[in-house]
């Protein structure tokens, strides 16, 4: 009914931008719940000394904590200054590119990598197993994050897209510390979960093996700009 063609562009770039933040909601999917099943799996299926490492009660901890990240951040992302410029994808294009599933799968690999190596850590370290689990749990919950804010783009740095406008990042970045702090250090929780309260040294080493599973990925973004 209206044939103003300026608002074609103003459709493509809407259907770009949703296109687009839908893509990074399934990566970060995909990426974020490979290495909750492989510590589930793991520790069980090697016959580590904590086997049962995550109980049920704790991976839907896991699933509550991290579903509102793809559910409400990336559906409020804004339009990245470089959509527009992009070619037309053809009808034959598939929804994920084969590099794009791959970028997904290491990123879940890399994040499983880190926390058996923090399980296997806190084992030679001889601590139980309550603290061993809460360690593990922090650095899921550091990957998290910070696999939120890198994943905000996969070109640009997480230094440009903290400058980004959406307002639901640091609230529910907020809500998820939150919620890690209640869970080690109001002992009703801690008791329920079967988490034990980190001293800083080891409350460091996980928030930190979290943030390094995943932050390698900014060395692979400025790859791409510079070539």
């Amino acid at each position: 009914m209206d044939d103003d063609l300026s608002k074609l562009v103003d459709a493509i770039a809407i259907g770009r931008k949703i296109y687009t933040n839908l893509k990074k909601a399934i990566q970060y999917v995909i990426s974020i719940h490979i290495p909750i099943i492989l510590m589930v799996f793991i520790p069980l299926a090697l016959g580590w000394l904590y086997p049962t490492i995550f109980s049920p009660s704790h991976v839907i901890l896991l699933e509550l904590i991290m579903g509102p990240t793809c559910s409400i951040i990336y559906e409020n992302e804004p339009m990245e200054k470089n959509t527009m410029v992009q070619k037309p994808k053809p009808f034959t294009t598939t929804f994920f590119k084969f590099r794009e599933l791959v970028t997904s799968i290491t990123q879940g690999l890399a994040i499983a990598l880190v926390a058996l190596l923090v399980y296997q850590y806190a084992v030679a370290e001889g601590l139980n197993e309550s603290t061993t689990r809460t360690m593990v749990f922090i650095v899921l919950i550091a990957a998290n994050i910070f696999l939120t804010l890198v994943n905000r783009s996969f070109y640009f740095s997480i230094i440009t897209t903290l400058k980004y406008k959406n307002n639901l990042v640091p609230l529910i970045i907020g809500i998820t510390i939150f919620i890690a702090v209640l869970l080690l250090y109001i002992p009703a929780f801690t008791r329920f979960f079967e988490f034990e309260m980190l001293t800083p040294k080891l409350l460091w080493i996980s928030v930190l093996s979290g943030f390094g599973s995943v932050i390698w990925y900014e060395l692979v973004k400025w790859g791409k700009r510079i070539s």
